[in-house]
């Protein structure tokens, strides 16, 4: 069926949306009789106990009940890996990658993904993977979910749309996307190709930094998130529903689109964001501040102040500090950062780091300005720089 996109604001809000009137049963969660013969169904993102503040769980009315499939069986998971990470010792050099190379034959989303590392293991709910994708095909009748952790989605080459079981996100290079651990989803590419970064988080769903003596205005604003509206699938046919479960891929054979809710309400859904929309803190006097001033979202983990991962990005921008080395200085750190580019050039590298590429700096190893920026930004005349055509971003953890 064809289904006009539509969105509702906010952050974390409590949406209630229905693609057919009556669908949202009216005055309780689960009446003992759906008025339109619909299956209740309660999401949880969270354990039921969490405090209100944090606790994250949707009511879902759909088609058919999401147990109603085959077995699950393992299947290859290609170049996917996951936590604890012990494959192969880790690193403390800088490393940095070219992009990804694009599909020489048919690969969808899920094919497509290639993991370089990350830290922590999903069975304790802890740490992070960094999955790269590069697809040329379309998923029409294969599903996917991840049971390990929540996914935070980066394009950097073609646009996306995101059939969920909550509605349908168009997300364009620019933009990014968040589907819950658990939510179900298929990818139809809007373009020939599609390249970019995925953050997979195993811990606490990603949420907007506090902004403490910023005040009450600035960074991400919740009214500029975007979640998806009720869109449902009624198809049957041969369909393959693939899980990933502890890193481990398996697929299980399911009669019937699971992307079959026709309303819901609750605060547990995917959404997109434009990071056009960021609004940047920065020096107007001296000296370079952290880069935590440009956190978009921030997963926590159980250090207070410290992230499991910060999600900060690098955009258009003005420069204006006077007697200051404008690149980031050449620092170590506590944090892990992966960076990528989507599109543009990167301030602090000349050369060598490409749109779709990626770079590497592990905890407490030195890095910075290369060379040639590092004499470049020291002799500069250092007067109002507006940086344009660019975005670069930065998964720190």
């Amino acid at each position: 069926m064809s289904v006009e996109i539509r969105y509702q604001s906010g952050f974390g809000n409590e949406f209630a949306s229905e693609a057919v009137p009556a669908a949202l049963p009216s005055g309780q969660n689960a009446p003992q009789k759906h008025p339109l013969g619909l299956y209740t169904e309660q999401f949880s993102g969270t354990a039921f106990t969490a405090p209100r503040a944090t606790n994250r769980r949707t009511w879902t009315y759909r088609i058919r009940p999401s147990v109603t499939h085959h077995p699950y069986e393992p299947i290859d998971a290609r170049l996917i890996r996951s936590g604890p990470f012990l494959e192969a010792p880790t690193t403390p050099n800088q490393l940095r990658w070219g992009p990804l190379p694009l599909p020489d034959k048919p690969t969808d989303f899920v094919d497509g993904i290639i993991t370089p590392g990350g830290n922590g293991d999903p069975a304790m709910q802890t740490g992070v993977a960094i999955h790269l994708y590069s697809a040329d095909a379309s998923m029409h009748d294969r599903f996917f979910y991840t049971a390990d952790g929540e996914l935070l989605i980066v394009p950097q080459l073609g646009a996306l749309h995101f059939h969920t079981e909550l509605g349908i996100l168009e997300v364009a290079p620019g933009e990014i996307c968040v589907i819950p651990r658990g939510v179900k989803f298929r990818v139809i590419l809007a373009e020939e190709h599609a390249r970019g970064y995925i953050c997979e988080n195993y811990s606490l769903p990603f949420r907007l930094p506090e902004l403490g003596p910023i005040g009450a205005n600035g960074l991400a604003n919740p009214r500029d998130f975007k979640a998806p509206t009720a869109a449902y699938e009624d198809r049957d046919g041969d369909f393959r529903m693939t899980a990933k479960f502890l890193g481990r891929l398996w697929s299980a054979a399911i009669d019937h689109s699971p992307l079959d809710v026709v309303a819901w309400h609750g605060n547990y859904a995917p959404y997109k964001y434009d990071l056009a929309l960021f609004n940047c803190i920065n020096s107007v006097s001296f000296d370079h501040p952290d880069p935590s001033i440009y956190t978009v979202l921030s997963s926590p983990s159980v250090v207070p102040g410290t992230a499991n991962c910060d999600f900060a990005i690098f955009p258009p921008r003005w420069m204006v500090a006077e007697h200051t080395f404008r690149p980031p200085w050449f620092h170590r750190n506590l944090m892990n950062e992966f960076m990528g580019l989507v599109f543009g050039a990167y301030d602090a590298k000349a050369e060598g780091f490409v749109p779709g590429g990626a770079s590497l700096h592990n905890c407490m190893a030195g890095h910075g300005p290369d060379a040639e920026t590092f004499e470049r930004a020291t002799n500069a005349d250092l007067k109002p720089q507006y940086l344009d055509n660019t975005l670069a971003f930065m998964f720190e953890t």
